[in-house]
């Protein structure tokens, strides 16, 4: 999306319940930010399958009407790190309705993921690596379900920007347009849903015709 700087801190719990359960997918969905060029064929394949379907829902995201609705609240005082912003308070509105998508609760589910990620003898990049302990430490899969979670993700990703982003002012908007961004939320997300596990889908396909 543009903010390699950023991708540390952006909507893993979104790419880790659009994995649907495949482990080794959801650890593609993970590094795919991470991974460069060649470095994908390092990884078996459905860890390859979950790094496209990364990048796939990325650029499905980008492109949504309904995200950049969201971002146009976002533009005037965030400008380009709207798109950074958006991807986070979406991933706070999934963990807020976390029952409506799982039976898991998500505090198992965090536990899991960290488990499968942590436990994994794959050659994760140093950079990775580094982030998961951070991840994992401070739980962020589950601390996304609440405004102090959000605000601190969103102080991190100020911290790290290279201008000067007010990324760490953006839970006002939050505060006062919650209602109307989780409607937005909600009515992306069964779209996104679907792309995903169509997209899924065809990549698991291609591994069956090959």
């Amino acid at each position: 999306m543009g903010f390699p700087f950023l991708y540390s801190f952006m909507n893993f719990l979104a790419h880790a319940y659009l994995s649907f359960g495949e482990e080794e997918v959801l650890i593609g969905n993970f590094i795919g930010d991470f991974v460069k060029g060649r470095e994908m064929k390092h990884f078996p394949f459905l860890v390859q399958a979950g790094i496209t379907l990364h990048r796939q829902i990325d650029t499905y995201t980008d492109r949504h009407p309904l995200v950049k609705e969201v971002q146009l609240h976002l533009r005037p005082k965030h400008s380009h790190y709207s798109r950074v912003i958006s991807d986070i308070f979406f991933d706070y509105f999934l963990a807020k309705n976390w029952s409506k998508y799982s039976s898991l609760d998500l505090k198992d589910f965090s536990q899991q993921t960290y488990g499968l990620l942590t436990q994994s003898t794959l050659p994760f990049p140093d950079s990775f690596q580094r982030m998961l302990y951070w991840m994992k430490h401070q739980d962020w899969l589950y601390a996304y379900q609440t405004h102090a979670g959000i605000q601190q993700a969103l102080e991190g990703l100020s911290r790290r920007a290279r201008f000067d982003s007010k990324m760490d002012q953006a839970t006002e908007l939050l505060q006062k347009k919650e209602g109307e961004f989780e409607q937005i939320f909600l009515e992306f997300f069964k779209d996104l849903e679907t792309f995903a596990q169509q997209t899924l889908s065809q990549l698991l396909i291609q591994d069956d015709c090959t």
